[in-house]
């Protein structure tokens, strides 16, 4: 997304380049590191410090999109834009990183773009979900198949999830829409009561939050701000996998994300009870366990 609701696309159009803001005032040349933790290492103080009020999740946020802008992407990769009307622009990165001081991006890569646009009502829902995002960017890599078809104007085949840890790929499904369900009524559910999702400027950015380890579903933070809560969908996943996983995500925060005196819990969701995810956490007892229901009723008018 380029600039704050694609404010900044018309101007990356013209001049042939995208770009992100956030520290304005260094070259990052000397600074882009292989690993993006070793950037976000020196430069998350430095946006905490420089951005009064600014938490280390909203740094850390900011500062992996500045990494993935500026290193991340490579030569030859090809990255989508909305514009914010539905449409998506399409470019080719033909370059490395460039500084240009006093711009409005002033991180840049410069592009080539394409002459033809796509709808995002063309996406699957599962490509709509994951380039949802309120943030500077997402990964969609995983989605290249119906991509390369949107772009060629050709229809592509059925989009089959190549995450061998997926057990159910129907409930898979099902409990994405349920995370994009929590999110818009997460006020109105139990968790609302007690815990925020992260937002910043107004822009939800607690949801598919970036970690090392992989997007945690929802990070939210409690209302006194003592806790950080990972919430991780168990979306069809094997028992074992979506442990780790909020355990590693866990660990993210713990090391990375958490102010003094906070502390990080955890939270699972499942479709249905599972023995296995119950006896795991017995020796976890900074993560819980839930189990939603679905209700759907008709009423005669």
């Amino acid at each position: 997304m380029l600039g704050a609701n694609s404010a900044c696309l018309e101007e990356c159009l013209r001049g042939n380049f995208i770009g992100v803001g956030f520290i304005h005032n260094w070259d990052l040349t000397n600074h882009l590191y292989e690993n993006w933790r070793d950037f976000n290492k020196m430069f998350v103080p430095i946006w905490v410090e420089n951005g009064p009020g600014k938490s280390k999740v909203a740094a850390g946020l900011a500062c992996a999109a500045l990494w993935t802008v500026s290193k991340g992407i490579n030569k030859g990769d090809i990255i989508i834009s909305p514009d914010g009307r539905g449409n998506y622009y399409i470019a080719e990165v033909l370059d490395d990183y460039s500084y240009h001081p006093g711009q409005t991006l002033p991180h840049r890569r410069n592009v080539k773009w394409y002459d033809k646009t796509f709808e995002r009502t063309q996406m699957s829902d599962s490509l709509k979900n994951s380039s949802g995002s309120g943030g500077t960017i997402s990964n969609i890599s995983k989605y290249s198949q119906e991509l390369e078809g949107l772009i060629s104007n050709k229809t592509p085949g059925k989009i089959v999830s190549t995450d061998e840890t997926i057990e159910d790929p129907n409930v898979f499904a099902l409990e994405k829409h349920l995370e994009d369900f929590l999110v818009r009524n997460w006020k109105q559910t139990i968790l609302g009561k007690n815990y925020d999702i992260y937002t910043e400027a107004g822009v939800v950015i607690g949801q598919q939050y970036p970690t090392d380890t992989g997007p945690i579903d929802i990070l939210a933070i409690s209302k006194d701000g003592g806790e950080l809560l990972v919430v991780e969908l168990k979306k069809g996943r094997a028992s074992d996998a979506v442990v780790g996983q909020i355990q590693r995500y866990m660990g993210y925060v713990q090391e990375e994300l958490i102010e003094e005196g906070q502390e990080v819990k955890g939270i699972i969701i499942a479709l249905e009870e599972d023995i296995r995810i119950r006896r795991a956490l017995v020796v976890a007892p900074n993560i819980d366990f839930y189990r939603y229901q679905i209700s759907f009723d008709l009423f005669k008018l």
